[in-house]
């Protein structure tokens, strides 16, 4: 009788307790839901129980989860899939970033260097007009810094408005000096017979060819950062759809239900779930690859007249020679202007002698210097350098999150996403849409429309980077990047209630080259059943038993099932 109250305690035992696998691993799970933050104390339950309210994580066993867990799992795999997003694209986002910050700093600092030559050139040469052209030589070199930050300026128009400011100033002091400076009503006159009379010959248009050729250069390139960061902000923040979230929770804390908080997916179940939830994200790939190619195509055109340095600390120069081919043909353009405006109206001398003396005083000359650190050519070369390493980035992303974040190692037990298996049978699907239609994880509908329109941005920046597209005024800024946010204004959530119809990318043909080995359509190599079953005992073994105990059939009919589920976790 005494045999009889242990075999029936054991019954109750493995029935109430370890029919689930043990309290024990309850109590792991909801160590492991406190310690992540998944959702309040009160959502847990106090043992395992009948899973049959669970829609995701259903399981023939005894579970740890009720459906309000489940549902707090669902929002922490999303969450948990973004944080890996952000974390394996913020080197990618902090180098373009950085260099945007960089250049636009190297170009503010290349205006005061060039404005700064530019001045001291003048006063050196032309000192009588050197304090009064300091302001429309400032004028210049703040509308060129504005263009090149985004403006609209027509670079023709800025540069005929500097040399209209100018030519009273050489007129005044070179051409035609006297005892006092001309009036401002002749000097208005000079301004406005300046495009007529040509006294800076091919000068003006030769510079607005070289700032437009130069400044649209530069001023595509730091557009087309500003997109690359918004690419990366809208792929952060990428929408799941229904089924990608379901596939996460399934994959991510299912395992959870079931006390085995420590079980990763399979490397090729994984696969198949991430690259069903990154499909639209895949097909950026092509065009991201073909942006960092342009980039370097860019970077190899900007060099003699269309580098920005060599232009802008060339102005000095240009303008020195200007002003002495003005003067050179002094006397044809007095003639010129006193038939177009008559003789100069001049001030008083007095007035002239205490302005000049003033200017002097409150405009100091600025010393020449030169810019500390590397040039631009040297600053683009280092930082396309480092982009290249990334360009592979958004085909390759799926396998290097489950490469490096999310399987576990060769040769260890693995989640299936029903039970803890050897290895992972069915087949790993490509990345990309078209791909996807194989997928045994995760069904795909179609191209995130969000994801469309980047892809169309970057189509489009990518023509002008190669020059196949002139922008005009205005174009630049239909491309105009944002900065983003995660408030869901990135992508939309193509669950199977919204029925988004994208119309996506081609597919990608690309093979994925961080993670070489692992080939598309491999399965693994060595075949095992889903679940794991102990052989159950022969029936002669049960009757021995069941003899030598003097128990009846009935009670190891009751036990069996309860050890068999438990040696099955």
């Amino acid at each position: 009788m005494g045999v009889l109250w242990t075999i029936y305690i054991l019954f109750l035992a493995c029935c109430f307790g370890l029919g689930f696998g043990s309290p024990n691993r309850c109590d792991e799970v909801r160590k492991v839901f406190q310690l992540r933050q998944i959702g309040p104390s009160q959502l847990l339950t106090p043992s395992p129980r009948p899973g049959s309210d669970l829609q995701v994580c259903m399981s023939k066993n005894l579970t740890c989860c009720n459906k309000k867990m489940e549902e707090k799992y669902q929002v922490a795999a999303r969450r948990d899939i973004q944080n890996l997003l952000q974390m394996s694209s913020s080197s990618l986002k902090f180098l373009i970033s950085r260099n945007v910050a960089t250049f636009q700093e190297t170009f503010e600092v290349l205006m005061r260097q060039a404005e700064n030559h530019t001045n001291a050139v003048l006063q050196e040469s032309y000192r009588n007009m050197a304090d009064q052209s300091m302001g429309p030589v400032r004028e210049l070199f703040t509308d060129i810094s504005l263009f090149l930050l985004g403006s609209e300026f027509n670079v023709d128009d800025l540069v005929q408005r500097f040399f209209d400011a100018l030519f009273p100033l050489v007129y005044n002091h070179l051409i035609n000096p006297g005892l006092s400076d001309i009036s401002p009503g002749y000097a208005e006159c000079v301004r406005l017979s300046r495009r007529d009379a040509r006294p800076f010959g091919e000068a003006p248009s030769l510079l607005a060819d070289q700032i437009a050729r130069s400044g649209v250069s530069g001023k595509l390139l730091l557009q087309a950062l500003h997109l690359g960061i918004e690419v990366i902000n809208t792929t952060d923040h990428l929408q799941l759809s229904r089924e990608c979230r379901r596939a996460l929770l399934k994959m991510h804390y299912c395992p959870h239900c079931q006390g085995l908080t420590q079980s990763k997916p399979c490397m090729g179940y994984c696969l198949n779930v991430m690259r069903g939830c990154l499909a639209s994200m895949a097909e950026i790939d092509t065009h991201w690859r073909e942006f960092v190619r342009s980039l370097e195509g860019l970077s190899a055109r900007m060099h003699g007249l269309q580098d920005l340095e060599q232009v802008l600390l060339g102005v000095h120069t240009l303008l020195h020679d200007a002003v002495g081919h003005a003067q050179k043909n002094g006397p044809r353009l007095s003639a010129q202007v006193h038939k177009l405006c008559g003789p100069p109206s001049r001030k008083p001398a007095q007035s002239v002698s205490i302005l000049h003396s003033s200017s002097r005083e409150s405009i100091p000359l600025k010393a020449l210097v030169r810019v500390s650190g590397d040039s631009l050519a040297v600053r683009r070369r280092d930082f396309l350098n480092s982009l290249r390493l990334y360009r592979t980035y958004y085909g390759g992303l799926a396998d290097q999150l489950c490469v490096s974040e999310l399987a576990p190692g060769d040769g260890l037990s693995c989640w299936n996403g029903t039970d803890v298996v050897k290895s992972y049978t069915l087949r790993v699907v490509g990345n990309g849409i078209k791909a996807q239609s194989a997928n045994p994880e995760v069904k795909v509908k179609g191209a995130d429309p969000v994801i469309n329109q980047i892809i169309d941005k970057l189509k489009h920046i990518n023509q002008l980077l190669q020059g196949k597209s002139i922008p005009k005024l205005g174009s630049l800024d239909q491309i105009e990047t944002g900065s983003g946010d995660a408030e869901g204004r990135y992508s939309g959530d193509c669950d199977d209630e919204d029925g988004c119809g994208g119309s996506g990318g081609g597919e990608n043909k690309r093979k994925v080259s961080r993670v070489s080995k692992l080939s598309p359509d491999v399965t693994d190599d060595h075949k095992q059943q889903r679940h794991h079953h102990y052989p159950p005992a022969k029936d002669s073994e049960m009757e021995g038993r069941s003899r030598s105990l003097g128990l009846t059939g009935t009670i190891w009919v009751l036990i069996f099932p309860c050890l068999h589920m438990l040696r099955a976790l």
